[in-house]
């Protein structure tokens, strides 16, 4: 009995390797490809660009210590920019931040840490510092917007508020909630 025993068990035992095997082999394999990184395909330090309308007008303006560019997505990483965007009056807006986003070329512009828009005296209109956290600017469409808390100052007013549209031609701001201002007189 033992010996027959012993060749049931070694039959049984090597249908169950060869079942294994058999699933083994079979199996797909699973690729790994390592996880692709992307690398910039230009950086550059020091830059002052302009760039011109048809009619040889400036739009835009950015000054940045640093620029990386990624042609995978086409996007554009700035440090500390600082950006000019021209309008149709004469007085452009001025925005600085810690960090900002190019996309599509200039189509958008996402600014993040410590964003400061500027904008300069003109005819009757006083001048304007709006603070941020982020800011997202729509250069061809000459638009800023955030969704994040606003201080906005001009001389004698101080508001307050959570959100803002800006329409960088005409100068109009609609502050989307809780706004609240104080008027502060000069000394």
């Amino acid at each position: 009995m033992t010996y027959k025993n012993t060749i049931i068990t070694s039959i049984t035992m090597m249908a169950v390797l060869l079942a294994v095997w058999i699933t083994l082999s079979f199996q797909p394999k699973q690729l790994v490809l390592p996880q692709a990184i992307s690398q910039p395909d230009a950086v550059m330090e020091d830059v002052v660009t302009t760039m011109m309308n048809k009619q040889g007008k400036p739009t835009i303006k950015i000054i940045t210590p640093k620029l990386v560019h990624y042609a995978d997505n086409n996007t554009t990483h700035l440090t500390a920019p600082a950006v000019t965007l021209y309008r149709q009056s004469p007085q452009p807006w001025y925005i600085t931040s810690k960090y900002a986003k190019a996309t599509d070329g200039i189509n958008r512009v996402d600014f993040w840490g410590n964003v400061i828009i500027r904008h300069t005296l003109i005819a009757n209109h006083p001048i304007t510092v709006i603070k941020t956290s982020t800011l997202t600017v729509y250069p061809n469409q000459q638009t800023a917007e955030t969704n994040d808390p606003i201080t906005l100052v001009q001389p004698n007013t101080l508001i307050k508020a959570i959100g803002m549209f800006a329409d960088m031609n005409s100068g109009d701001i609609r502050l989307l909630s809780q706004a609240r201002g104080e008027y502060v007189p000069t000394s």
